[in-house]
């Protein structure tokens, strides 16, 4: 294989695949039955939650920022490239009831098809680890790996969701229960979140590690490993309500 093949190979990154809802099924090579996800329609479900009062916050794709970051890894790792994805779209909403946050809901949904791969700009402040220029070409082939029927399959799996379960502490620092919904698993898990502003407007901030494995999703790597991605990824976000 060419050098230049094998990077432009290392560069596809194996990350979230996610659904959102009850769909059908389907049967995968192994056998066994999947879940066929459909989008949550959030818009309704928080309308519903407002009705008896509080104050509903739906989340600004334009003045926040959910970024995914995957890594280079294998025994040629320097000839690879670490990874950052933007979810430039995305439904949001957090809704505060009179009781306060311990009682509130959180909702995040977006489409892998519509991510952004390795924007340079924010490439540029990430510091020497992502350093490297990543071509049109390179971030061509990573999105054709990642969301390919032997990737990420996004024609099935093309939703992620993010939905709090409970929240604790205390303004401005609190613990989110959250359930991640992703490659037709769900897995539960705790997560730091920074609230500010609340009641008036709503800046939440927060990031937690997923392992792509844990989801059933095999991180991408060629020639037995030479060069792929860790397992491990990690999911940031700055989100502004409004």
């Amino acid at each position: 294989m060419r050098t230049g093949t094998l990077i432009r190979n290392a560069s596809a990154c194996v990350c979230l695949v996610a659904l959102a809802a009850c769909g059908s099924t389907t049967s995968l090579k192994s056998g066994a039955s999947i879940l066929i996800p459909a989008p949550v329609d959030l818009s309704a479900q928080y309308a519903d939650m407002a009705k008896g009062g509080g104050k509903l916050f739906m989340l600004d794709p334009q003045a926040s920022a959910v970024r995914i970051y995957a890594f280079r890894g294998g025994r040629a790792a320097r000839l690879g490239h670490n990874h950052v994805l933007s979810a430039p779209q995305f439904v949001g909403y957090f809704f505060l009831p009179e009781s306060g946050v311990n009682d509130a809901h959180f909702d995040l949904q977006f489409r892998l098809d519509q991510l952004e791969i390795d924007n340079p700009a924010y490439r540029a402040n990430l510091g020497s680890a992502f350093e490297s220029k990543v071509t049109p070409e390179a971030a061509a082939g990573t999105r054709e790996h990642m969301l390919g029927a032997d990737g990420l399959q996004v024609d099935m799996f093309p939703f992620v969701r993010i939905h709090a379960l409970e929240i604790s502490g205390e303004a401005p620092k609190f613990a989110v229960h959250v359930q991640v919904e992703l490659h037709g698993q769900t897995h539960d898990m705790w997560l730091p979140l920074t609230v500010e502003g609340l009641p008036d407007h709503l800046s939440a901030n927060g990031s937690f590690v997923l392992r792509q494995s844990d989801f059933g999703a095999q991180p991408y790597s060629v020639m037995n490993g030479l060069l792929a991605v860790k397992d491990e990824i990690v999911v940031e976000f700055q989100l502004q309500g409004k």
